[in-house]
């Protein structure tokens, strides 16, 4: 029996139109494989572009021998879809909407990028195009991860650019990121005789209280401020409905400033939580901003925009780690993203095609 033949992107598409075509391709974390083969069957051909495969992680290169060499790089995955596929137009107080999963995380950056690698034969710089999988889950499984690991050559650049939703505005760097569960352990017991027991579940209240009565910190990092925060996201325990729980566990992430590393945030919630069993389930350094950088200053002067900092984590860290300034740049309001109405102002998708365009290949 023959295989069903994958859609065809067609990069001709306008930058809008072609955001609705990629997300129409549901690409899940872990389901990304027909969307990186339509990737790499568009771009077949292109005389102008190197194209290397890792797993469902896409790379397009210029090699013209420029003196500088930015990297630009976006994830093709998304969150689960929850009956927002396929895309729609929607249009609001006169402003016109693509609506659907990925429209701003970050199906939108995306289009651009193909758009324009497919498009940009003769640009000032060399580029490196980047798409990988497995953006929205764990850091050990990212994509751009794996590809350091496998091929750093590619990783050679002067400048990052991740098209990561930001009102198609600049946001520079971004906080860290680190998940931990907080255990709390006692007896079981029958509940009918509950003082024979000592209760785990009641044992944790004092990190939920300590977590409401926080007050998270705004620390200024190289001329941005950024705003941390520290939540429970999670909690379990409990065994039966007549049995006093011996186990509970309360789970809890922390954004913490750029400025600050994985030890230190680590250090933060050891002193804040010092008689809990902590376990780390989830790190990832932030990244400071990186603007004092000539490149990244004509970027930002280019596409005329006031820097901002970037409040949750983005893949520019995986560049800052390796010594090159990256920044994010995407249409989509960050506000957005995983919401069930995620959708994108089709104006932002445009400017950034529009601001990039004119600043590789020297107009702007």
């Amino acid at each position: 029996m023959t295989e069903p033949t994958a859609p065809a992107l067609d990069l001709s598409l306008d930058s809008v139109a072609l955001t609705a075509a990629v997300c129409d391709f549901p690409s899940v974390s872990g389901d990304e494989a027909a969307l990186a083969d339509a990737i790499v069957a568009a771009l077949d051909g292109l005389d102008h572009l190197e194209i290397i495969r890792d797993g469902d992680t896409v790379v397009a290169r210029t090699n013209l021998g420029r003196e500088r060499r930015v990297v630009i790089a976006g994830h093709i995955d998304t969150v689960p879809i929850n009956a927002n596929l396929p895309t729609r137009y929607e249009t609001e107080d006169g402003v016109r909407y693509l609506w659907g999963r990925g429209t701003v995380d970050m199906k939108g950056g995306l289009a651009v990028q193909l758009k324009l690698a497919a498009e940009l034969t003769d640009p000032v710089v060399d580029i490196t195009w980047m798409w990988y999988d497995h953006e929205e889950v764990s850091a050990d499984l990212n994509g751009l991860g794996r590809l350091a690991a496998n091929r750093p050559d590619l990783f050679a650049g002067d400048f990052a650019i991740l098209g990561e939703p930001s009102n198609g505005q600049v946001e520079g760097g971004c906080n860290g990121n680190v998940r931990v569960e907080l255990r709390a352990y006692g007896t079981r017991a029958h509940s009918a005789r509950a003082w024979v027991g000592d209760n785990a579940i009641h044992k944790v209240a004092p990190i939920l209280e300590r977590l409401a009565a926080y007050e998270p910190q705004t620390v200024e990092v190289e001329g941005l401020d950024y705003r941390e925060s520290l939540s429970a996201v999670g909690i379990s325990g409990g065994i039966a409905g007549n049995v006093i729980p011996d186990e509970a566990m309360v789970h809890v992430n922390y954004r913490f400033a750029p400025s600050k590393s994985v030890a230190d945030a680590l250090d933060h919630l050891n002193e804040l939580f010092p008689e809990y069993e902590c376990t780390v389930v989830d790190r990832a350094e932030g990244a400071r901003p990186g603007l004092d950088d000539p490149l990244a200053q004509q970027f930002v002067a280019a596409v005329g925009a006031e820097p901002r900092p970037k409040y949750g984590w983005t893949d520019v860290a995986r560049f800052s780690a390796l010594g090159i300034p990256a920044v994010n740049f995407g249409p989509g309001d960050p506000l957005k993203a995983h919401a069930d109405d995620e959708r994108v102002d089709v104006r932002q998708i445009t400017h950034c095609e529009a601001s990039l365009r004119a600043w590789l290949t020297g107009a702007a």
